[in-house]
Formats: C-alpha cells, sequence, structure tokens
C-alpha cells in the first residue's frame, strides 16, 4: 500500500533562473481552502515574503486567510482592499521592511487550475496600480489537486506560469 505523503512546501523555476519557494504554512493554509465539495467557494488572499538578497529568489513565508468583507461564491472571489493592506503594513513594519507584498492566491474548483480571462485581467489591473520594489508579481491558484502559480512581469506587463521543481514532504 503506497504512503500519502503530506506536502511541506513547493518550489517554482522562475523565467530569470531564480526559484519561488512556498513555505509549509501557506502550504497547509492553501490545502485548506481547496474547493473540494460543490458548495466549497472560492478562498483567497495576499502573499507576503521575502526577495532574497544577491539572487532572484523568493520566498513566500504568509498567505493571508479570506476574510469576512471578501466577497465569496463557487466561481468568485474579490478581496477586501482594507484589511488585507493592514496586513501588508504590518508585516512590512514588523520586519523591519523585509517581508514585502509578493501578489495574490486563490482557489478555483478545477483539478489543475488555470487562470480566467478575468484573473488575468484583474492580475494586470493590480499590477499596474500597486506601489512596489520589485518588478514582478505573483499569483497563485490552488486546484483540487496541484497548485499553480504565474509570474507577471510588470515592465511588461506579460504572465508566465512557473514550472515545478519539486515539493518535499
Amino acid at each position: 500500500m503506497s504512503e500519502v505523503r503530506k506536502v511541506t512546501s513547493l518550489v517554482f523555476r522562475r523565467p530569470n533562473g531564480g526559484q519561488v519557494a512556498v513555505s509549509e504554512c501557506v502550504v497547509q493554509l492553501l490545502i485548506r481552502h481547496r474547493q473540494i465539495k460543490d458548495r466549497d467557494h472560492e478562498a483567497g488572499g495576499v502573499l507576503l515574503g521575502r526577495c532574497i538578497v544577491d539572487s532572484e529568489n523568493i520566498v513566500v513565508d504568509q498567505a493571508s486567510e479570506p476574510t469576512g468583507s471578501d466577497i465569496r461564491s463557487r466561481f468568485r472571489f474579490f478581496r477586501s482592499k482594507s484589511p488585507a493592506q493592514r496586513l501588508v503594513d504590518d508585516a512590512w513594519a514588523s520586519s523591519n521592511g523585509t517581508m514585502n507584498y509578493l501578489g495574490e492566491w486563490h482557489s478555483h474548483p478545477e483539478t489543475h487550475p488555470h487562470p480566467s480571462t478575468v484573473d488575468l485581467e484583474n492580475w494586470r489591473w493590480i499590477a499596474s496600480r500597486a506601489v512596489l520594489e520589485q518588478n514582478f508579481l505573483l499569483f497563485l491558484i490552488v486546484g483540487i489537486v496541484s497548485t499553480q502559480i504565474w509570474e507577471l512581469d510588470r515592465h511588461h506587463m506579460t504572465v508566465q506560469q512557473l514550472q515545478p521543481v519539486s515539493f518535499s514532504a
């Protein structure tokens, strides 16, 4: 009989050769919000983490939970701005400026998720208005079986799916 292993981290390859490592606490949050049942609503939040100095590597240390002021349905998630902005501001302040807003996550009720046209438009809207130090944003979608991540280049407004490198159990 095969043993089911608990995934503790995810690693994806960036277009520039760097990696995005998603921490265990974020992976566990994402797993909790998979839309497994027909009545499960989309969930989402912000991604927080670090850009590693002198490298192209990124660590996603935290992800926010959905809040009561978010709009959620089976096929829609709209994140409320104020609670998310407070979380981003608090993380920045408490980390002495090392914890950054990296992007957004949400769930999809599909086995292997893909961004919808609405997702892509929303990602570009966020990228065009966000005040950031880095020239990219990450957008993660958790599906029923797999989790996928895309990187948006803010200079060219192009979106590229990142390829999984590994997962740790």
